[in-house]
């Protein structure tokens, strides 16, 4: 048990680290594909303010439902061709990131519909008489009115980045993941797969917490 915790706590750091970073350019890259898109699909229904193309929002939809369907596993073995001509390794910890965009942007474009739609129309349709323009409203009452909302779906996306970056330790991704598969399950070091599971847990509170506490200091109900 001594040798377990000792072993923990000399990979831990750098484990750490490597969760973090992942999970943040991750996060990053899947919030600027993922809210335009989920913007877009608001803003060009038939009632919308922008209306596009039908044909065209259905293949987007089409898209998005799709990649939402694959399992994260079977996903990030499914793009390691992509992610080894992008980045020119499937393996490690920074070319986890891109099955981890490819995975969460997706998600975060379905959330960011979500929290958009529950704007109130007579909010958007009092914008229009006043003459605002589609970029305003989609800026100045769409993001404004749902914020709040919008940062509660940015923590639930944030910590299944999160888990999604522990799994891939199972085909050589980096971080607490790496830790508890390859030195706590395939060596039997039961420990250090408990104690990198607490770590995650701990981490999930964390990110929850803040996200709770700064959705509720942008609601304007609240105020």
């Amino acid at each position: 048990m001594i040798e377990d915790l000792q072993l923990f706590l000399s990979e831990f750091p750098f484990a750490l680290w490597e969760t973090f970073y992942s999970t943040l350019l991750a996060t990053l890259f899947a919030v600027i594909i993922g809210l335009p898109l989920g913007v877009l699909l608001v803003v060009s229904r038939e009632d919308g303010i922008m209306p596009l193309n039908k044909s065209l929002m259905k293949l987007i939809d089409l898209l998005i439902n799709i990649l939402r369907s694959v399992p994260f596993l079977i996903l990030m073995v499914v793009v390691i061709p992509f992610t080894r001509l992008l980045i020119g390794t499937a393996v490690g910890t920074f070319a986890s990131i891109v099955p981890l965009v490819i995975a969460s942007f997706p998600f975060i474009a379905r959330l960011t519909e979500t929290s958009l739609l529950e704007v109130d129309n007579d909010i958007i349709e009092m914008a229009q008489s006043m003459g605002a323009n589609p970029f305003q409203i989609i800026v100045k009452v769409l993001l404004a009115e749902a914020m709040p909302s919008l940062i509660n779906n940015l923590t639930t996306a944030i910590t299944t980045i999160l888990s999604y970056q522990a799994m891939s330790g199972t085909i050589g991704g980096g971080g607490l993941g790496k830790i508890a598969i390859n030195y706590g399950y395939y060596r039997y070091r039961y420990l250090v797969m408990i104690l990198s599971v607490i770590v995650l847990v701990i981490l999930v509170q964390l990110i929850q917490s803040c996200g709770s506490y700064i959705a509720s200091k942008c609601d304007k109900r609240l105020k």
